[in-house]
């Protein structure tokens, strides 16, 4: 998964749980609404309050039953991504293992501290809050990346521009 370089610094994050992101947040909430827009059609997706994150996270799952991804695809259960609400801004998703470490070397994301312990998937991270337009393109494919991984679909699903 090839990704273009995100600019700037990383922002500050917690090092435990909750994994929160401290700093770069978008100035207002378009960012995260156009995020939001282009998962909207993501076939099969439920959306509901997530069962491992902070309240008033938003969840996306899949329905149980077959024709899903590998174990290490989720974070609990059949989620396998969540936004965090405001003003944190930031979301965790599980991606496969080579398009995890593309998202951390571009600077989009960081691998969860819980990953890092062998807890949880080792491809869970921590995608950062999206700032403007651009940004919320990148993390809806890393979204998407993160959909196919969970359905265990081989199509590549690439944002929408």
């Amino acid at each position: 998964m090839a990704m273009p370089e995100r600019p700037g610094p990383r922002p500050s994050t917690t090092p435990t749980n909750p994994h929160t992101q401290l700093d770069q947040q978008p100035s207002d909430d378009r960012p995260r609404q156009r995020l939001i827009g282009q998962l909207a059609d993501l076939p099969d997706v439920v959306w509901a309050a997530s069962t491992i994150s902070v309240p008033g996270a938003q969840a996306l799952t899949l329905p149980r039953g077959p024709h899903r991804g590998p174990p290490d695809a989720f974070m609990i259960d059949t989620e396998f991504a969540h936004l965090h609400p405001a003003p944190d801004h930031s979301l965790h998703l599980v991606l496969p293992s080579a398009a995890a470490e593309a998202a951390i070397d571009a600077g989009w994301a960081e691998q969860h501290p819980i990953a890092r312990l062998g807890l949880i998937s080792p491809g869970a991270v921590m995608v950062y809050a999206p700032r403007d337009a651009h940004e919320a393109d990148i993390a809806a494919g890393l979204v998407r990346a993160s959909y196919a991984y969970a359905t265990g679909s081989t199509r590549s699903l690439r944002a929408k521009t």
